[in-house]
Formats: C-alpha cells, structure tokens, sequence
C-alpha cells in the first residue's frame, strides 16, 4: 500500500479534514440554496400565464433573473460576488466564505428543477382543488408538493451530485475541501496518488448520495 500511494498515507489527517469540509460545504449549501431554490421555483410555477397565482410582471421578473444567475460560470461568480462574501462572512478565503457563492451558484438550477418538477403535476388536480375553494397555500401544499414529491427528490439529488463537483471547483481557489488538496498539492507537486484519492472519496459521495437518492424516490414513489 505504501508503495502505491506514499503520500497519501503521510497525509491522513489531512485528507479526513478536506474530507468533513467538503460535507459541511456541500450540506451547509445544499440547505440554504434547497430552501432559496424550492421557494423560487413554487414562485416560477404560480405567477405563470394561467398559474393560481398569475402575475405576468412578477414571473418575467422571476425567470429573468433565474436564466441570469444560471447564465454565469461558478468561477467567475466566485469572483463577481466577492465583495458580497467579504461583507456576509467578513473573508473571501476559506470554507465558510465558500458558502456564499455555492449558494448562488446552485440555487437558480434548483429553482429551475423545481419548476420543471412540478410543471408534471397534472392539472387537472389543481384544478380540481381549486374548483373545492382550496387556497393558493393549500394548493401549493397539498397539491403540487405533495404529488410532485417524487421527482422533487429526483431533482434535489441531481442538483446534491452537482453541488458536490462545485464544492471541488471552490477547493481549487481556496475553499479548502477535497478539491484543494487535489489542486494544490496533488496537481501543483505532481502527487497524482493524492489527486486520485482525492477523486476517489468525491466519487465515493457521489454515490452515496445517488444510492440514498434512489432508495428515497422508491420510498415516496409508494405513498
């Protein structure tokens, strides 16, 4: 083992600490943009042309601004939005300030996969619901929600696995994480057994969360 990957194994405590910073960016994040990008996307989904809650202005507004932020290469977002992270964390350097543009980063696309998601509920429920006197609350609740859960979690994990690759891109500036250690000491010191282990845990998670991912939708697929 020790002939195969030698610094590596000199390396342990670090790799266990990029390992938990990379989990804490990826679940701190994914909450934060979860909460920002389902409220968005019930947004996107309401105020459309014929939603329960149409306002034309609003959703033009609404979607604009998702394209806008999707628009934006996450590397360059990190650069854009410094001053912002300097503000909110008091540092543009490490992995709590990280937070901040994964957040932005990672939102619009879930906002959008939301959308989508529960674009699929059949509208004949909805309109049946509103036809019983159901408020737009109750509808948003009891109808799209509650029957578009299962791609709704399909979504979520896809957008996870996507977070995961941009906690690594946000290593490699100096967010720490798995993907500085794969940067800036297994690329930058030519350590390809720390570059590969590197890639070998992020893959690891990735399908972990798949798996978990897989075993949710069949669980609310059956409610």
């Amino acid at each position: 083992m020790s002939a195969l990957i030698p610094n590596v194994l000199q390396m342990k405590a670090e790799f266990m600490q990029a390992t938990w910073e990379t989990l804490y960016m990826t679940a701190i994040s994914a909450i934060v943009a979860g909460i920002l990008g389902l409220g968005l996307g019930v947004l996107l989904v309401v105020t459309q042309p014929g939603g329960i809650l149409a306002d034309r202005p609003s959703y033009e507004l609404l979607d604009k601004l998702t394209n806008l932020l999707r628009s934006v290469p996450f590397i360059i977002l990190l650069a854009v939005i410094s001053p912002l992270t300097s503000y909110l964390v008091g540092t543009t350097v490490g992995t709590t300030a990280s937070l901040v543009p994964l957040v932005f980063g990672i939102f619009p696309f879930y906002a959008r996969q939301v959308q989508n998601a529960l674009l699929d509920v059949d509208g004949g429920i909805v309109e049946a619901a509103q036809s019983m006197g159901s408020s737009p609350a109750a509808i948003i609740f009891r109808v799209y929600l509650k029957e578009g859960l299962p791609d709704l979690v399909r979504v979520s994990i896809v957008t996870a696995i996507s977070l995961i690759g941009l906690t690594t891109m946000a290593g490699a500036i100096g967010a720490g994480g798995l993907g500085d250690i794969a940067i800036s000491i297994g690329y930058a010191r030519f350590e390809n057994d720390v570059t590969l282990v590197a890639m070998i845990i992020i893959l690891v998670m990735v399908f972990a969360v798949q798996l978990f991912g897989d075993w949710l939708v069949k669980r609310v697929s059956h409610q």
